[in-house]
């Protein structure tokens, strides 16, 4: 079956909807938020348009790892290349190990499954937009928590980035202060390496499979590149607490749409 391309006004609505996506991710995060809904919206579903949305998000993430590519190096080649007492490259691993094991596990969830699956995967990327950050601060110089108990846990952090991403950076920083990792201050380095290895390998399966909906995921990669450059000038002169409420409104309005789209309106 051929698969239907969109028009001139679907591709504008796209890149629309990737140059906010864009913006938001160089304010607070939670781009994604607006990708996944516009990609289905322009007809394409939702474990393809999950999949596209990664891969058209993918870019820009790579773009934020960039800038701490030399402290990420330095970690990896450095005695100190630990987060919660365990090897940095130990981590990177069973991240790696998660990231294709959710990216796959995506690839074989039935559309009707997935469908009902997404509210509940954006209410905890909103609920991790809102709080994460603040328990990781919070836990501070708590005891760490035993190596295997770290590892498993990155392993289900690995799974969920391959599988739907949304906050995935955050929620890792969470769980490294919930298992007593002390200086939250250095994680952005690790964080960021972490979060794209398991962004690399889902983009790579999803490309593999031919999940990808190139047309579409195009549109909205061009819109993201131009809504990533805007939005790291806007974060100049706009607040960070009115992005943030922005972000939690926008994220929290899609996930109560997503409820209403799996549960009430399907009956």
């Amino acid at each position: 079956m051929a698969r239907h391309r969109p028009g001139v006004n679907g591709v504008l609505f796209l890149f629309g909807a990737g140059l906010l996506a864009g913006a938001m991710n160089a304010l607070a995060g939670g781009g994604s938020f607006v990708t996944l809904p516009a990609l289905i919206a322009a007809g394409v579903p939702s474990v393809p348009a999950n999949a596209s949305s990664t891969v058209a998000l993918y870019p820009g993430g790579l773009a934020s790892a960039w800038t701490y590519h030399e402290r990420a190096e330095a970690l990896l080649g450095g005695e100190r290349a630990r987060v919660c007492g365990v090897a940095l490259s130990s981590l990177l691993v069973v991240t790696l190990a998660g990231g294709l094991a959710g990216s796959l596990l995506l690839l074989s969830t039935p559309a009707a499954a997935f469908d009902r699956i997404i509210p509940w995967l954006l209410l905890a990327a909103t609920l991790a937009i809102a709080f994460a950050r603040r328990i990781s601060f919070s836990l501070r110089g708590q005891k760490r928590a035993p190596a295997g108990l770290v590892l498993v846990l990155q392993f289900v952090l690995g799974i969920y980035g391959g599988y739907f991403g949304g906050a995935v950076g955050l929620m890792m920083v969470a769980a490294w202060g919930l298992m007593g990792e002390h200086d939250i201050k250095a994680l952005n380095a690790p964080r960021t390496l972490l979060v794209s290895a398991a962004n690399t390998i889902a983009v790579l399966a999803f490309v593999i499979a031919g999940a990808v909906r190139w047309p579409e995921t195009i549109a909205v990669l061009l819109g993201g590149a131009a809504g990533g450059y805007g939005g790291a000038r806007l974060g100049r002169i706009v607040p960070v607490r009115v992005t943030r409420v922005m972000v939690l409104c926008w994220t929290a309005g899609m996930t109560a749409l997503f409820f209403i789209r799996a549960y009430l309106r399907s009956g």
